[in-house]
């Protein structure tokens, strides 16, 4: 679960001219994240994460990543 002010902050350090309503209304977005989106885990990855040298030959999405980085896929929810 994510903390809404750590968010927040996080955010407004890294976007330091942004208003502060356009910080809040960035932090809901991400908030709202998981009511869209949910994570597509497999077998054997029960943290949801996946590490790029598991699937460096077959999986384009690990092509260009450096061995061991862990990188998290999510599709849209339906309906």
């Amino acid at each position: 679960m994510l903390d809404r002010q750590k968010v927040e902050a996080i955010l407004g350090r890294r976007f330091t001219g942004a208003a502060r309503d356009q910080v809040a209304a960035a932090a809901n977005a991400i908030m709202g994240l998981s009511d869209e989106w949910e994570e597509v885990r497999h077998d054997g990855h029960e943290g949801g994460y996946h590490l790029s040298s598991e699937c460096r030959s077959g999986c384009y999405l690990a092509e260009d990543l450096e061995p061991d980085i862990e990188f998290r896929v999510f599709k849209r929810r339906q309906g």
